[in-house]
């Protein structure tokens, strides 16, 4: 595991940007899972403006970890935001981007988008194995779509699954751990003070951090990065890498 604390979320969005840009170029094709979320439409903003012509796009294929299930037009929709802040502003083929179909019955959506990475991806024992995972990290210790109350899904036979927000009863598509798991590198976006609590407990691995899906993170390349602001990184014991 490497940590990597930044001053601020500019530039965690900063350097996240330059260690994606070196990423890419190690590939002759790119097989990304993006996260939603407050840090990631940053990272896409500095991505699109310093960094669109340093990346060789029709090699990138952009998929997605977990997506809402609204339409592609709905504010809530990762994909819109996204296309807003960054497929906008870049030179992307369209058939690059591969999105979850938010509008769908659920069940469906999941099956087929699990067929999809079968059929896209290199799979390692039956499991589709991305080139990166971006992962993001919510106040309660969730990340892609696994949240606590639904952590069974985490294990999931399907390599993608159908989970419900706790509070907003929400229907949201998933990645399953497996998938995370499997994939070449993972990187953790984790930016603001509240999310501090569940940062310590997952790196340092405190009692009780195991019921946080985040802390199940643990890829088999061993490759994984947290790119972390001060705020998010102040109950750390351990010293920037």
């Amino acid at each position: 595991m490497e940590i990597k604390i930044y001053k601020d979320k500019n530039e965690v969005a900063e350097q996240f940007s330059a260690y994606f840009v070196e990423k890419a170029g190690e590939h002759e094709a790119f097989h990304v899972a993006l996260s939603g979320g407050s840090t990631p439409k940053i990272v896409f903003d500095v991505l699109a403006q310093n960094f669109a012509d340093k990346v060789d796009w029709t090699k990138v294929h952009f998929y997605w970890g977990d997506e809402r299930c609204v339409p592609p037009t709905d504010d809530e929709s990762n994909y819109k935001m996204t296309v807003e802040h960054l497929f906008s502003k870049i030179d992307l083929p369209h058939e690059n981007i591969n999105r979850i179909l938010g509008e769908k019955d659920p069940e469906g959506e999941a099956m087929r988008y699990a067929n999809l990475l079968e059929i896209d991806l290199d799979r390692v024992g039956e499991v589709p194995q991305f080139d990166l995972v971006i992962l993001g990290m919510g106040d309660d210790g969730h990340t892609a779509s696994i949240f606590p109350h639904q952590i069974e899904l985490w294990d999931a036979a399907d390599h993608c699954v159908v989970a419900t927000h706790p509070d907003s009863g929400q229907k949201r598509v998933s990645i399953n751990g497996k998938v995370i798991n499997t994939a070449k590198e993972v990187a953790f976006l984790v930016t603001g003070a509240s999310k501090a609590e569940k940062v310590e407990a997952i790196i340092e691995k405190t009692e009780g951090s195991e019921v946080y899906p985040a802390s199940l993170v643990n890829p088999k390349s061993g490759k994984l990065v947290w790119f972390l602001d001060e705020e998010a990184a102040v109950q750390l014991n351990q010293n920037p890498s």
